[in-house]
């Protein structure tokens, strides 16, 4: 059992998936079998929450004990978690922030695995958000896509433009009103059947971007359910993207982080299909 006072007004369901990983994981069942509390009254269905709400979940001890991160590196100023796909940033956030006073600096996508790092200080955090800011952090990724790449490497420029309420993004070939220019490099690394298995270096980043970008150039990444292939994903039974954020470096001539300059996390988890598939 698990108990949480709600902060803001939200869903049931954001508020699980920004604060409890574990029960974000198990939040169908709960509702399934009313294993959720709202101010003591069982709860079966998504509901909206207020200020000051008690919200009781009544997770299994298997449930409990799910991972929903492994630490790559840790020392008494950052934190660097490989996240599991399926677990939302700010959960990640809430649970490192509980146990070791963790302090945001970035954001994944929920169904994106891979690095995030994290401050446990506050010099710490204003060396990551600069290094950050300042394109001192390189992030490449790793994902897998549907079909055989014509050019094995290739630097792709494009236009994206953000909807807001929609929370999607467009990708247009040429400059247009409220377009972002973007600039996404890949190289494949191999192609196998109907895929391939690209790395991926943003010098640009912006929201969806490698998603957006692969699935304008006609490589959607498996299981994308946003940009992606419908009928594809429907007919290899890919249901989640198949994206990592495999590796994370930083540049630091100086300060506080100086001894991390040029260090390389990589993450445990590779682009591949799931099991059986």
């Amino acid at each position: 059992m698990k108990k949480f006072l709600v902060q803001r007004a939200q869903s049931l369901k954001d508020f699980t998936d920004e604060t409890y990983p574990q029960g974000s994981f198990a939040f169908s069942r709960l509702l399934r079998e009313k294993d959720v509390r709202v101010n003591g009254e069982k709860i079966g269905r998504n509901v909206p929450l207020s200020a000051g709400d008690e919200v009781i979940y009544y997770t299994t001890p298997r449930e409990e004990a799910r991972p929903f991160y492994r630490a790559v590196y840790r020392d008494e100023n950052i934190l660097i978690a490989d996240k599991y796909a399926g677990v939302n940033a700010e959960g990640l956030f809430c649970a490192l922030h509980a146990e070791f006073g963790a302090r945001f600096i970035h954001r994944l996508d929920r169904n994106t695995s891979g690095l995030m790092a994290f401050a446990l200080n506050a010099a710490a955090e204003r060396e990551l958000l600069s290094a950050f800011r300042e394109r001192r952090a390189e992030k490449i990724y790793e994902a897998l896509c549907f079909h055989r790449f014509a050019k094995q490497t290739e630097m792709l420029t494009a236009y994206l433009k953000k909807d807001e309420k929609a929370a999607h993004v467009r990708v247009f070939s040429r400059p247009c009103a409220g377009a972002e220019r973007i600039r996404t490099e890949y190289a494949v690394g191999e192609s196998f059947g109907e895929y391939s298995r690209v790395e991926i270096r943003l010098h640009s980043g912006k929201t969806h971007q490698i998603r957006a970008h692969m699935a304008f150039i006609g490589h959607p990444v498996v299981g994308d359910e946003k940009y992606g292939d419908e009928a594809l994903n429907k007919k290899y039974h890919v249901s989640r993207q198949i994206l990592v954020a495999k590796r994370l470096s930083f540049r630091f001539s100086e300060g506080a982080l100086a001894y991390l300059d040029g260090k390389v996390f990589e993450s445990a988890f590779c682009a591949r299909l799931p099991e059986g598939k």
